[in-house]
């Protein structure tokens, strides 16, 4: 059943599995603050864990605001969790101060022996650098992007990388969006590089970034609403999550080529495995049909891909969406 909380809304999310139950952490904040849009600064990450990925059962909340002053003491946002080699769970998430009115975003980490208690880490471990990315005041945008952290291993097994919602230090304000990128060998120490993808591919922002490989084949997924795409982008009329393919002859993420997963209906998709392989979407209930917030996570939805190479949700209900996204698309910048 859809994860329905009745004294908090529900959002961004992103997931775990510890062999026996999966866990689920997603941002939250009380219905009582009235306007759903008032959530973000009034916000915990809460904690809930399912044998199943469909009934899920809410625990104790993962992570709260620091004390002031610290990066971190306005907001906790959206991030990712990861396993290290000695068992260790790392939480990486997004962190904002009040001293910078939460327009400034930064990375930060917290660890725990078990996923339930988590410890965290002083200090930001990466911000945008400003020899790439654009930072706040230096670009026509309203905040200084630098979130909703994916930590995932080489494929070797080797190093880890991070990828990050940013925006390029050039091109027009609706067009900045990138992959931003940062490196490391052992989870502690990072080193931000060059972005990932390049700007003028019609976003501008692309929020929630998850790299899966689903049967040898890797997709990129994220989500923008059609408010922060471009003008170019924007004659589909609607954003919601996008996905797009990954060659191995691709020099950058092919972010121009992304089709809509979805419409405004579900956002900040996540793409998860099961125990038995199959691979299901996951986002949040965003917009109902007279356009009001929801808040709510979603059931599994199966994934699979199309006969055109693309992925797509299985059940069709999206299908509509991708003849309009293909002739949205830009040829340039």
């Amino acid at each position: 059943m859809t994860f329905t909380l009745p004294d908090v809304w529900t959002w961004d999310m992103w997931f775990a599995d510890d062999g026996t139950d999966y866990h689920v952490f997603y941002l939250k904040a009380s219905r009582a603050l009235g306007n759903p849009d008032r959530r973000h600064f009034h916000v915990t990450i809460g904690h809930a864990i399912s044998d199943d990925l469909r009934t899920w059962r809410e625990v104790a909340d993962a992570l709260i605001v620091s004390d002031e002053p610290a990066f971190d003491d306005y907001t906790t946002w959206t991030g990712s969790v990861v396993r290290d080699d000695d068992g260790l769970w790392r939480l990486f998430y997004t962190g904002t101060s009040r001293s910078e009115t939460g327009v400034v975003q930064r990375v930060g980490a917290a660890t725990s022996p078990d996923l339930y208690t988590w410890t965290k880490r002083e200090g930001a471990v990466t911000e945008a650098d400003p020899r790439w990315y654009e930072k706040f005041g230096s670009g026509d945008w309203f905040d200084e992007a630098w979130r909703d952290p994916w930590v995932y291993r080489d494929a070797d097994g080797g190093g880890w990388h991070m990828l990050i919602t940013a925006r390029a230090d050039t091109g027009d304000a609706d067009n900045r969006g990138v992959i931003g990128h940062a490196t490391s060998d052992n989870l502690d120490t990072w080193e931000v590089q060059p972005p990932l993808s390049s700007p003028g591919a019609g976003f501008g922002q692309l929020e929630v970034p998850q790299i899966a490989t689903i049967e040898g084949r890797q997709v990129l997924i994220f989500s923008c609403l059609a408010s922060e795409l471009s003008a170019a982008r924007r004659v589909d009329g609607g954003g919601g999550v996008w996905a797009v393919a990954i060659d191995d002859q691709d020099a950058a993420l092919p972010i121009d080529r992304a089709v809509r997963l979805t419409d405004e209906s579900l956002y900040a998709g996540r793409l998860v495995e099961s125990r038995s392989g199959e691979w299901f979407l996951f986002a949040f209930h965003h917009r109902d049909a007279s356009g009001a917030f929801v808040g709510a996570l979603s059931d599994p939805i199966p994934v699979s891909w199309g006969g055109d190479g693309e992925l797509r949700v299985s059940d069709g209900r999206f299908d509509h969406l991708r003849t309009h996204a293909r002739a949205a698309q830009p040829s340039g910048n």
